[in-house]
């Protein structure tokens, strides 16, 4: 069942002199990388589906410069950020959702020293105040029973504490949730946090996304369940060198948004 996707802009409400009930703020990962497209259009299905009043900067939203940040580019950081924040100032921007750790720890810890404050939400938090709120329904499908093991990504758990959001809507599909031996505070970093998207690994015994990969296999999930289109990347190469075929790797949104899918 194909649904047709709306995504409305801020320009658009705008010029309707209206305001969204909250912006989806895409992300680069997002916008641009064909994996993390799929986990966008889902969330997207997702909203729809709730009839949220939602819209999203398209060609005015730029990176949040977390990756020139952590790269320690502080400069071109400030640049990025005070330019999305005159945006996001100038349209009145009270509450952003975003699925992307990295641009929701970004959004909601750097930016209010440059003048920009904001509500911001990680989209699982957001889905589960739906879910809470009888707007969205989560029902298992074809997930129901499958083994799924949650990876928590950095700027997530440990920086935010958002541990329990991701976990709980993944119970909403009656699954087995399995936790690795290292989860939550004591969870592994997947290797690409802190600008390590960008480059290759430094020389050592193992790279950190396929000692993650492995500690996932561990408990020998069907899915990993990611929260983070770096973290999804990361640990879709680390399944394809350990275990392609076997462990699928798929955003929390995507569940929801496929459960029902034959």
């Amino acid at each position: 069942m194909s649904e047709t996707l709306k995504v409305p802009t801020m320009a658009e409400y705008m010029a309707e002199g209206k305001q969204p009930e909250v912006l989806f703020w895409v992300g680069c990962a997002g916008s641009f990388d064909d994996r993390a497209k799929k986990i966008t259009k889902a969330f997207v299905k997702l909203l729809n589906r709730a009839n949220v009043d939602f819209a999203v900067l398209g060609t005015e939203e730029s990176c949040t410069g977390d990756p020139a940040k952590r790269a320690g580019n502080e400069f071109l950081f400030q640049m990025q950020a005070v330019t999305n924040i005159e945006v996001l100032n100038a349209y009145e921007i009270k509450k952003v959702v975003t699925a992307c750790p990295h641009c929701f720890n970004t959004i909601k810890n750097e930016y209010p020293s440059l003048g920009g404050n904001y509500e911001v939400m990680h989209h699982t938090t957001f889905l589960k105040s739906l879910m809470e709120e009888g707007r969205l329904k989560v029902e298992g499908g074809k997930f129901k029973g499958k083994r799924i093991t949650f990876h928590d990504p950095c700027y997530l758990g440990r920086a935010n504490n958002v541990y329990e959001a991701p976990r709980d809507l993944l119970r909403k599909l009656e699954v087995e949730l399995v936790e690795m031996r290292k989860c939550k505070k004591n969870g592994l970093c997947c290797g690409a946090g802190g600008g390590q998207m960008f480059k290759e690994p430094e020389p050592g015994n193992k790279d950190v996304n396929i000692e993650r990969t492995q500690q996932a296999m561990e408990v020998k999930p069907d899915v990993i369940a990611a929260g983070c289109p770096f973290c999804n990347t990361m640990m879709t190469d680390g399944v394809k060198s350990e275990a392609e075929g076997e462990i699928e790797v798929m955003d929390v949104a995507e569940m929801i948004a496929n459960a029902d899918d034959l």
